[in-house]
């Protein structure tokens, strides 16, 4: 499905900045990503017109919010399935970096919730030191 397509089944009207965002977010981020990450990517795009974008995105179920712990809201690129709803997937955090990682294809596990309860997001976070991090802090021989 091409960019433009996205956002108008998503009921986001097309605008020369959400294309550039969208296409920007599905060409060059991996995985969970701040604004100033956005900001990095697309510095003669203002601030507060990317932050717009992010909420429209995410409001049309293009994007999800996580809360990783870090302080820092961090959005991941939405993979939905036939009734628009986002597919949770699990997210990986390092308590060194603070980056978070997604794992696109390790779906959330099933919890047994009470009778009655109505849940309205999952998150499934894993904290723990990545790879790269765990190299670094490893003694030389």
């Amino acid at each position: 499905m091409g960019d433009e397509q996205a956002l108008e089944q998503a009921g986001v009207r097309i605008t020369a900045v959400r294309l550039l965002v969208w296409r920007t977010l599905r060409n060059e981020c991996r995985g969970a990503f701040t604004l100033a990450d956005l900001e990095s990517l697309l510095p003669t795009v203002d601030r507060s017109t990317l932050f717009r974008t992010l909420v429209t995105l995410t409001e049309a179920h293009l994007l999800h919010h996580i809360d990783d712990g870090s302080g820092k809201q961090k959005y991941c690129v939405c993979h939905v399935d036939d009734t628009r709803q986002c597919m949770g997937h699990v997210h990986l955090t390092c308590d060194v970096c603070h980056r978070t990682f997604c794992l696109e294809q390790v779906p959330i596990p099933p919890v047994m919730l009470p009778t009655g309860f109505q849940p309205h997001e999952t998150e499934y976070i894993i904290r723990g030191v990545c790879a790269a991090c765990a190299a670094r802090s490893r003694p030389q021989p």
